[in-house]
């Protein structure tokens, strides 16, 4: 029972690595398939096209950073984690969700909105920067929020007791 709470918490850590982590690649997936094709007839492309595919990577690198922070707020590298409650270790996994779901969606929508204008700048390379990076910026906005939303959580929202600290 004494080990729940830390069992909720790494829970909310994995969630958050793996679920914005698996949107990213997937986003990077689409966004790179769509890159090969226009670079095979178009290679003088490829400095354009880079942004367009390495957008939706952003998700993954949040869900990483929160995953980080909950380990760090653990005091897992120290060796000594600290001993938390089942309802502290739930509130770590409640505060990984909104990264873990934000950046799973965004990162696979960035990478279809990316591929769009990709695809856009074969025909128009000057929208490139114009409607292709914009638009998937846009999509990095919720990312962004559901990052803060998790890290704010973290480091404001859930007091725990540092190990030889006195309640």
């Amino acid at each position: 029972m004494e080990f729940m709470g830390i069992g909720f918490a790494l829970l909310g850590a994995a969630l958050a690595v793996f679920l914005s982590g698996f949107g990213s690649a997937i986003g990077l997936a689409a966004a790179a398939k769509a890159a090969t094709g226009v670079l095979s007839e178009k290679p003088e492309r490829y400095g354009t096209l880079m942004l367009l595919v390495v957008l939706p990577s952003t998700q993954g690198i949040y869900g990483f950073v929160v995953g980080l922070f909950v380990m760090i707020k653990l005091n897992m590298f120290a060796g000594a984690p600290i001993a938390i409650t089942w309802y502290q270790g739930l509130q770590i996994l409640a505060a990984c969700l909104p990264i873990a779901f934000a950046g799973w969606i965004s990162g696979i929508q960035q990478g279809r909105t990316g591929a769009a204008g990709i695809l856009m700048s074969a025909k128009r390379p000057e929208m490139a920067f114009k409607a292709g990076v914009v638009y998937a910026a846009m999509i990095e906005l919720y990312a962004i929020l559901g990052f803060l939303v998790s890290l704010l959580i973290l480091l404001m929202g859930i007091p725990l007791q540092a190990p030889g600290v006195a309640a």
